[in-house]
């Protein structure tokens, strides 16, 4: 994340997904992604930005765009 550090210990991901049968097949149809984040002070209004702003820049979220609906949120700690 910009103008914020990003060490793996401060960055963790929650991830889960819905499958369906359509049309007979097996699809996963949803992805929910909820991120927990321990930032520094003063940096929620950046972190959110990014959040914000992560399925333009994420190449997965972008590989299976149009086909599987992805919800991100996240749980922002300022330390």
């Amino acid at each position: 994340m910009r103008e914020i550090p990003a060490p793996s210990d401060k960055i963790t991901a929650q991830v889960e997904g819905d499958i369906e049968a359509v049309d007979n097949v097996l699809r996963i149809t949803r992805i929910r992604v909820r991120y927990d984040l321990k930032i520094p002070k003063g940096k929620r209004e950046a972190a959110e930005r990014a959040v914000a702003r992560h399925p333009r820049g994420c190449p997965a979220a972008n590989s299976v765009d149009g086909c599987i609906d992805i919800d991100i949120s996240a749980s922002i700690t300022e330390e």
